[in-house]
């Protein structure tokens, strides 16, 4: 099975610059639709109400759906160069607001461009940027005499223990690599001579 996979930000994160006098906050974050961009977008208005502007740029879905704003700056100096920086990084679902306090000197269409991209760049490396990949959420219930051996196999698959539950039999859960979920399964079933095959939780993006 090919696995698909997508890159994006790895937390949210922010960091901030002065340029000549002006005071520049880059935030970023993932996320995951319109709705949970304009969310984070307006959760920094509010807290960064004081601010001279606050421009963001947003991309979802590889840029099924993205918007700039340069919030009161010359028009295409401050919201489409932090587009820009998503774009060229190579990452997806992901929001960029960047706060601007004046400082009295103006800095020109260019300079403008340059400190809301460097600003932006700063956000993003704080964040991290992380490659994910489909994952599945497993559940299995085992007899104790089958526990060690099962801990020992899974890593073997890449797989992740998380929760395990020791009541009159044990449940383990699980995170995989969707694409070596089968083969897990069938070295689990075969492993208890057919009494043990894990269960389908959820699949999601994950790390891998």
């Amino acid at each position: 099975m090919e696995e698909k996979r997508y890159v994006t930000l790895g937390r949210t994160a922010s960091a901030e610059m002065i340029e000549r006098k002006s005071r520049f906050i880059g935030h970023a974050a993932h996320v995951e639709s319109v709705e949970e961009a304009n969310a984070f977008i307006d959760k920094i208005k509010a807290e960064y109400s004081d601010a001279t502007h606050n421009v963001y740029a947003y991309e979802i879905n590889g840029g099924a759906a993205a918007r700039a704003s340069d919030d009161g700056e010359p028009s295409g100096t401050a919201g489409i160069p932090v587009l820009d920086v998503i774009r060229k990084s190579g990452f997806t679902d992901a929001v960029i607001v960047v706060t601007r306090y004046f400082g009295g000197i103006l800095l020109g269409a260019g300079g403008l461009v340059r400190a809301y991209s460097a600003a932006a760049k700063l956000a993003v490396d704080a964040a991290g940027i992380v490659e994910l990949g489909r994952v599945c959420d497993m559940t299995l219930t085992c007899q104790y005499q089958d526990l060690g051996r099962l801990q020992n196999e899974l890593p073997k698959f890449g797989a992740t223990i998380g929760e395990i539950d020791y009541g009159a039999d044990v449940t383990i859960i699980f995170t995989v690599a969707e694409s070596g979920a089968d083969e897990l399964c069938a070295r689990v079933s075969e492993m208890t001579g057919g009494k043990v095959l894990p269960e389908l939780l959820e699949t999601r993006y994950g790390t891998v």
